[in-house]
């Protein structure tokens, strides 16, 4: 099931990661994370901190620790693309042709993956939308349940 996120008091801002990953549904500890074409505000300036991501390059694979500090941190995702993978995978995709978002139309159409082994993906469209795509049918449910007023992507009109 594909999923859009418009509206939501349960999250700070748009793809706001440590919301929209709540315990409450997932444990992001069973996943490899892929994070591509990522854009980001730092609300709270991190506490000091420098985010464990290296922005000049065009994706990362981030240790589930460095995952769970991105995670964790104050931040808005304004336009990227977060994979989850299974625990022993490694996330595959065109290295030619990374997974993107701006002026990629596809990220609206049901079920197309840019990551081909992902088991879900978050889509951060312009900080006024979250697209949350799964494989899993029982991730989805749990989801959907935490995230009721999720609206179903092919249902979505702008």
């Amino acid at each position: 099931m594909n999923w859009i996120i418009k509206n939501t008091k349960k999250l700070k801002c748009h793809t706001n990661l440590n919301n929209l990953l709540s315990n409450e549904w997932i444990d992001i500890s069973d996943y490899n994370w892929f994070l591509s074409d990522v854009d980001v505000i730092n609300y709270a300036d991190y506490e000091g901190k420098t985010l464990p991501l290296d922005f000049r390059e065009d994706y990362f694979l981030p240790s589930n620790e460095n995952f769970k500090e991105v995670v964790e941190s104050d931040i808005q995702i304004i336009w990227g693309v977060i994979s989850a993978v299974n625990k022993n995978e490694k996330p595959i995709f065109d290295k030619a042709n990374f997974p993107y978002v701006e002026g990629n139309d596809l990220i609206w159409e049901n079920n197309n993956f840019q990551v081909e082994n992902s088991i879900f993906e978050i889509t951060a469209w312009d900080s006024s939308y979250t697209i949350v795509k799964f494989k899993d049918q029982a991730l989805s449910k749990k989801f959907k349940s935490y995230f009721d007023e999720a609206i179903e992507l092919e249902k979505y009109k702008f």
